[in-house]
């Protein structure tokens, strides 16, 4: 038995939007460091130390104006130009400063391109899981959930259902995950998979799994539909259904 969607105004529920990539955030301080190694590329140890005494003039000169006191670049620009005059300094004589051999960079670029490529994997993922969950939705419109086994990544689809519905109960999409959880079907053939479920899913879900698992091995053969009694009690009282189970289990290891 389906619990249908609230009522809507068309015959089909319109797609969410894809993912858009998110801008990056302006970084006064990493505005400023660069700013600071395109001026002192090619320059000695001489012409960094002499830009660092005017960093330091400029910074005593704004820390007099309040609006001025808290100037985040100001400051990383201050950082950065001690930090290279530390750099030249022990280096070899004669050493001019070139950004492509900075070691500081590097490592900054490596860790910028290795954040790029986790949100990268993350609006892929994102992607998958809205397409799953559009096709979760036409499978519902067309009654046809009950007939596909779910697969791995199907529990972030429900939460994207869930979270499109602005927070209306998924409730047949909850069943269907916890009659295939409970009977082993898809990706819950896995061990593992059924593990992972646990932080996965709902403690309504979980607890209507566990009490279906424990009726259908208490009587062999029930169709699913006299069973409807254990979503109810599982999702009203997901504590008590998780505690029937239990006792079934126990009451079933100690008769066998």
């Amino acid at each position: 038995m389906t619990t249908p969607w609230p009522p809507r105004r068309t015959a089909r529920r319109p797609l969410a939007p894809r993912v858009a990539a998110p801008r990056e955030p302006v970084d006064p301080a990493r505005i400023g460091r660069r700013a600071v190694r395109r001026r002192a590329k090619g320059m000695d140890s001489g012409a960094v130390a002499a830009a660092l005494e005017d960093a330091r003039f400029d910074a005593r000169q704004d820390s007099r104006h309040e609006d001025l006191a808290d100037d985040v670049r100001g400051r990383a620009e201050l950082a950065e130009w001690a930090r290279l005059d530390q750099l030249l300094a022990a280096a070899p004589a004669g050493t001019v400063y070139d950004p492509d051999t900075d070691p500081v960079i590097q490592d900054e670029l490596a860790a910028e391109a290795a954040a790029a490529a986790a949100r990268e994997a993350e609006l892929r993922e994102a992607a998958r899981v809205a397409a799953r969950a559009d096709e979760l939705q036409a499978l519902r419109e067309l009654h046809a959930l009950e007939q596909t086994e779910p697969r791995a990544g199907d529990e972030a689809a429900r939460d994207e259902l869930t979270r499109r519905a602005s927070g209306y109960v998924q409730a047949d999409v909850d069943a269907w995950l916890a009659r295939a959880l409970a009977a082993h079907l898809g990706h819950y053939r896995d061990p593992a998979a059924r593990e992972a479920a646990a932080g996965l899913l709902t403690p309504p879900v979980l607890a209507h799994a566990a009490l279906l698992a424990e009726l259908a091995r208490l009587v062999p053969g029930t169709n699913v539909d006299e069973l409807a009694f254990a979503a109810r009690l599982a999702t009203t009282e997901p504590e008590a259904a998780g505690d029937l189970a239990a006792f079934l289990a126990r009451a079933w290891a100690e008769g066998s």
